[in-house]
């Protein structure tokens, strides 16, 4: 058609007079005939290829690349020949492409899934990339979802935009569906062999998923909740997994400190630092954000259970000489815990206060100078309840009950502005 009529144009429209419009009349009966072949193919129950090619050829190649050339778009623009079928019709084939290139994508993403899970439970050893735990899963999915964009894309930028928000749904069900595979997985197959090397795959494969999100849809850094929260549960639970063999080998270790009545606690927290120390390597090849956020999660439990200790009301100094004493000593495994935790990578600047706030609280002999240091503490903590507090006064033996009690009705009163809302001392349960 495009070349009859360039020849049309080029050399039949000099034959004839100016009045007979030879171009329309040839560019007519093209479109007529096109048209009408279209609208007997429309009847069919097409499948999908055909549809898609329907679609492509109907908006995209024939106003695009013939009606559009360079060649022909000044004479053809005034013809007005309009579109080969009516837009009801169009619609239809729009509304069953998008249809069925979902399902696709449903299908292909499901299938690579299967085939990954399958992989773990077979005890498949994951890929090394760069030294770190690979999987291929994202980059697989992430393909599918944008090949489905790209096909709505050739048809038009429009329907470019309708099937993206119902691809990005697809990928948030998809997510949610791998996160219940890892569950089951990690639930499942422990006793093999490469259990943590794929659970630290998986994790790797979480800023697979992000970094491709955001470049595929330039999505800004905030995804939507929908997105990243099967990937951060999907994260969390793979830490845990990770961190349970250690946080089982500390615990005696931290009990330690009250069994001792917190005699020599920095040859404890000593012994704690070297045991994490030694079992950091087991953790090298998650990708370097991952290990530095496993670090912070293993800072925000040395925090909270040194806290755990201090608050088992085992302890109760009746002088100011062994609360000074305590302080001191608390004060120096926290800065242990902080130098050791922040040179392995841990950004929790969060947790810095916890630990030497408390040993203010415990060294303050004055009740209004607590009062003070203890609502100060809750703007940094505001889940710091009067459980909590009532457990470390409970240490400062020469304090009244009166003036405990003073001092527990700070916590009354409204601090404002929180400066932290993660959790620590709702992590803390008080006997």
């Amino acid at each position: 058609m495009k070349e009859d009529l360039e020849a049309v144009v080029e050399r039949l429209k000099p034959l004839f007079p100016a009045e007979v419009d030879v171009v329309a009349v040839y560019a007519e009966s093209y479109h007529e005939h096109f048209a009408a072949q279209l609208a007997a193919m429309a009847q069919f129950e097409l499948c999908e290829r055909d549809t898609y090619m329907l679609l492509v050829w109907v908006q995209n190649l024939y106003p695009n690349d013939i009606i559009n050339s360079p060649k022909l778009a000044g004479e053809l623009q005034r013809v007005q020949l309009g579109s080969l079928l009516p837009p009801r019709q169009i619609r239809l084939l729009e509304a069953t492409f998008l249809s069925n290139e979902v399902a696709s994508v449903k299908e292909l993403m499901a299938r690579a899934l299967e085939l990954e899970s399958q992989r773990w439970a077979q005890d498949e050893a994951p890929q090394k990339l760069d030294g770190h735990c690979h999987s291929e899963l994202a980059i697989d999915i992430i393909q599918i979802i944008s090949q489905g964009q790209v096909k709505a894309e050739s048809i038009t930028l429009d329907l470019g935009v309708q099937i993206k928000q119902v691809l990005l749904l697809e990928l948030a069900a998809f997510l949610r569906s791998y996160q219940r595979a890892f569950d089951e997985f990690l639930e499942r197959c422990r006793q093999l062999r490469n259990y943590r090397a794929n659970v630290i795959a998986n994790i790797n494969n979480c800023l697979s998923f992000r970094i491709s999100m955001e470049q595929q849809w330039q999505t800004p850094q905030d995804l939507p909740g929908h997105l990243l929260g099967p990937l951060s549960e999907l994260k969390s639970h793979g830490f845990d997994t990770l961190l349970q063999r250690l946080f089982g080998d500390l615990k005696p270790l931290f009990k330690r400190f009250t069994q001792t009545r917190w005699v020599a606690p920095a040859q404890t927290l000593e012994e704690i630092i070297s045991t994490v120390a030694e079992r950091l390597p087991e953790f090298s090849e998650l990708h370097d954000c991952f290990r530095e956020e496993l670090v912070e999660v293993i800072h925000l439990h040395l925090v909270k259970e040194y806290v755990i200790r201090l608050s088992k009301r085992s302890l109760v100094l009746k002088t100011a000489e062994q609360q000074q004493q305590l302080a001191e000593h608390i004060l120096a495994n926290a800065d242990a815990i902080q130098r050791f935790c922040s040179q392995n990578g841990s950004s929790a600047t969060w947790l810095h206060h916890a630990l030497p706030k408390l040993a203010e609280i415990i060294r303050l002999q004055d009740p209004s100078a607590i009062k003070i240091e203890v609502a100060t503490y809750a703007t940094w903590y505001p889940d710091f309840s009067k459980g909590h507090l009532s457990a470390i006064l409970a240490i400062k033996g020469n304090l009244s009950s009166s003036e405990v009690k003073s001092i527990r009705s700070i916590l009354d009163v409204s601090t404002g502005m929180h400066r932290s809302s993660k959790p620590l001392f709702s992590l803390i349960k008080i006997g």
